[in-house]
């Protein structure tokens, strides 16, 4: 089997793989997620091999046990941390060896465990980790007991020490787990590494072999590749490589060459040709797989892929980024690793929704923030087409947080800082690293010599990707990490104000908005007058704003932002204005739990995404859709359901149209332009009851027609699933939106309806949400009161195929029920 699979197979295939199959591969990639036994408790005799778990709690993973609580501003994370509880936790595992597993290596990898992580074989320690966010492994072999004996892995997480980062961070071992059976001589782990390089006719260009003709592309690959031999005395062993396309076809080989494989290590040089590869790109995200295969006396003893694409990048101080020659700029958001009201815990399908959604916004890039992200997002962006800036740490060795990274800085981070390195590199979606954010040592000397010292970290492992920092301070005088001199591209945090001076500041330098706009909004909610831009809170050292919303509520409006910030329109203004942006990353995608600014307790998760927790979108979504795609849009809000007589402001946002005219009721309110600049057109107007209309138009034709109606009365609950029918593996998910509408079909805007749940058949209720910031029910209640009319309820496969039936009762209304099913 394979070391480095895209998503999909590997959620395919490993569900047909059993212990008893394991012989047949020459390696064996065996899903370690069921079956495990969970305490969160604190028990130093968990570690022992003969301990007594069976009153333990039975679960698979990922699994982040801190979602399962309840919100409370008593939780030491404080509402920063998500106001949930952290604590210690133990899992253990019993498992008999797999047939054929004699004479093999076994490793066990964990794709993240959060916090300070201890792992047990048989009673046997074999190290900790106390960094929550990387990936790592452990070589099981010496201490492991043939079958039919059974074998205990035992692991102690650490989470009590609190607070310990400024976002919510889930508990325990939440991303994946992984058992690697392999040959005592064998590709290492993330043993390849794949460079590319493209050779053009049209540049007059040429590989090292012939000149190239016009319109002809030739991509070569260089392929190193680590093996390891835990034999103990020299191998000698044949290789060979292999290039396949997306559709199978071997598209060049290496043929067989001979290795000597020593004991302390050895390291491989491939080159190969590729004529004419398709390219990658966020457009068309074409991967090609390589397939490197080891033999010795005739026999395969190891197969590794590596999935990677064909792409060029490069930045120019003048004129931005280029992708495969081409200027492109990076429309890109940040995004936390949490999940809404599934936590931490990793979930490719709720990955999958979320970059959906930004795809269909215009999205281009992610950022990471503040950490190295789960390998499956990695997958997600290389097939879906997403730039990647891949970030490493939040802090050096000043903290942020009493119990943070800093404490681990000296002893871990070159570790954690390769190792995020040689993971990620052959992503095709990875375009830039980044060695760390808002960084204190950005005001102090040391900044230099660290700087420099972990840009040589990555460099020594990766020179084809530019290396960054998002930096709080723009000014290059004050700031000792760019006076290194080390970073290939300038990343600034804010401080849109100085954007249109920066060439003066930072004559010849490649800059990129690393994080930008701090925007504040809840769905749904509208102040008046729409057009008085506030700061919340509004200056430093304030952390909440002193005249709120009494409900904990922002305005939907493009009016509020932190005082470190700007609203969406200012900053987007200034990037797409300037050529030498390269682009921005906003300040953040999706809602996320944590850091709610700018209210405290009861709010607890943030207001600064463009689509709230629940998945719902915003209304300035339609902003950038209609600034970042070439699509029609035309968004008519808020919705219509005032006092009367009562001004309200009415906003659109649209694109490929010249101009829109709004009717109410059937009468012409006027019709606006955009002018210069703006990004939107604005009627303020006393409110009626009835319809209101609004018309987009290009050369006196009609574009798009949008309606918002006078809502009536609650009449009934509606449910509608993004995907009827799921895969039966235990993890598929489908959302459930729902919403309260009047006996027309219209949304009722104010309904607060609480939803009770029920489900049967094969499938569970995974959590509920409705994306209001302060809504302290938990995320995993089966009831949910609406906000603004929307609930939403996310339902699980339970492992096996058939009919699932999702019910939602509210009071006063029918209740309603969906029919769902999960099938292979």
């Amino acid at each position: 089997m394979v070391i480095r699979m895209r998503f999909w197979t590997i959620l395919c295939s490993l569900q047909v793989f059993f212990f008893s199959q394991a012989a047949a591969q020459s390696r064996s990639i065996i899903d370690f997620n069921r079956d495990w036994k969970f305490l969160l408790a604190d028990d130093s005799l968990a570690k022992n091999e003969l301990y007594n778990d069976t009153r333990w709690r039975s679960l698979s993973l990922p699994h982040d046990w801190s979602i399962e609580g309840n919100f409370s501003s008593s939780h030491p994370a404080t509402t920063q941390g998500g106001a949930l509880p952290g604590g210690i936790g133990w899992y253990r595992k019993s498992f008999v060896l797999p047939d054929g597993s004699a004479d093999k290596d076994i490793r066990i990898e964990f794709d993240g465990i959060y916090r300070n992580s201890e792992v047990w074989i048989n009673g046997h320690y074999l190290g900790k980790r106390p960094n929550g966010y990387i990936s790592f492994s452990y070589d099981l072999s010496p201490w492991l007991k043939k079958a039919p004996a059974r074998n205990v892995i035992a692991v102690r997480v650490d989470n009590s020490q609190q607070p310990n980062s400024r976002w919510y961070t889930g508990s325990g071992i939440y991303r994946n787990v992984r058992l690697v059976v392999a040959g005592k001589v064998a590709v290492d782990t993330w043993g390849t590494y794949i460079t590319t390089h493209l050779f053009s006719g049209d540049k007059g260009d040429g590989t090292c072999s012939r000149a190239l003709l016009p319109g002809e592309t030739v991509g070569m690959m260089n392929i190193k590749t680590g093996i390891r031999n835990s034999t103990g005395v020299m191998q000698r062993v044949l290789a060979e490589t292999k290039i396949y396309n997306e559709k199978g076809e071997v598209v060049t080989q290496s043929g067989s060459y001979a290795l000597s494989a020593d004991p302390y290590g050895t390291r491989s040089v491939v080159s190969l040709l590729v004529a004419n590869p398709s390219l990658w790109s966020p457009d068309s995200p074409v991967l090609y797989k390589a397939v490197t295969l080891l033999f010795r006396d005739g026999k395969e003893i190891d197969r590794y892929e590596t999935s990677f694409g064909f792409r060029s990048v490069y930045f120019d101080a003048d004129t931005g980024f280029f992708l495969n020659g081409r200027p492109l700029k990076i429309k890109g958001v940040c995004l936390h690793h949490d999940l809404g009201a599934l936590g931490a815990a990793v979930n490719v399908r709720a990955m999958e929704r979320q970059l959906q959604i930004l795809k269909y916004m215009g999205c281009n890039a992610i950022r990471t923030a503040h950490n190295p992200p789960a390998p499956e997002l990695l997958d997600l962006c290389d097939r879906m087409g997403f730039l990647v800036m891949d970030e490493a740490f939040d802090m050096w060795r000043k903290k942020k947080n009493k119990y943070d990274y800093y404490a681990d800085f000296d002893q871990w981070h070159a570790k954690d800082l390769q190792d995020m390195v040689l993971r990620d590199r052959n992503h095709p979606s990875v375009f830039m690293w980044s060695i760390g954010n808002e960084i204190r040592e950005q005001f102090d000397s040391s900044g230099i010599r660290l700087t420099k010292e972990l840009v040589a970290l990555v460099k020594a492992l990766d020179t084809t990707r530019p290396v960054t920092a998002a930096l709080s301070e723009w000014d290059p005088k004050k700031n000792f990490m760019y006076q290194a001199g080390a970073l290939d591209v300038i990343g600034l945090n804010y401080h849109h104000e100085v954007y249109d001076q920066l060439p003066v500041h930072y004559p010849g330098q490649k800059l990129i908005g690393a994080e930008n706009m701090s925007a504040l909004a809840t769905r749904g909610h509208y102040d008046f007058p729409s057009d008085t831009l506030l700061h919340w809170p509004e200056r430093s050292p304030q952390k909440f704003v002193e005249k709120g919303n009494a409900d904990y509520t922002v305005s939907a409006y493009d009016q509020v932002s932190a005082y470190w910030g700007s609203t969406h329109e200012e900053t987007w203004k200034l990037i797409k204005k300037h050529d030498y942006l390269s682009g921005l990353f906003v300040w953040t995608g999706f809602d996320y739990l944590g850091e709610p600014t700018p209210y405290p307790w009861p709010a607890r998760s943030s207001y600064f995404g463009i689509v709230d927790l629940a998945g719902f979108p915003k209304d300035v979504y339609y902003m950038y859709q209609s600034e970042w795609t070439d699509k029609p849009v035309l968004h008519l809000f808020p919705h219509w359901n005032w006092q009367p007589g009562q001004l309200v402001d009415v906003w659109v946002y649209y694109n490929q149209a010249d101009e829109v005219e709004l009717f109410l009721n059937g009468r012409s309110l006027g019709i606006r332009k955009k002018n210069g600049e703006d990004l939107h057109v604005q009627w303020r107007v006393p409110f009626e009851a009835g319809t209101l209309k609004a018309v987009s138009r290009k050369n006196g034709e009609t574009v798009l027609i949008r309606q918002v109606h006078t809502a009536g009365a609650p009449a009934s609950v509606e449910l509608v699933a993004d995907r009827s029918i799921i895969k039966a593996n235990g993890r598929d998910l489908s959302f459930i939106t729902v919403r309260i509408l009047d006996k027309a079909g219209n949304l009722v805007p104010h309904a607060d309806h609480e939803v009770q749940f029920s489900i049967s058949g094969a499938a569970m209720i995974a959590g509920t949400d409705n994306g209001y910031q302060a809504d302290t029910v938990s995320l995993k209640s089966n009831r949910r009161k609406c906000w603004k009319g929307m609930a939403l309820a996310i339902v699980q496969s339970a492992g096996k195929k058939g009919n699932i039936t999702l019910t939602a009762t509210a009071a006063g209304l029918p209740k309603a029920i969906l029919t769902l099913k999960a099938a292979e």
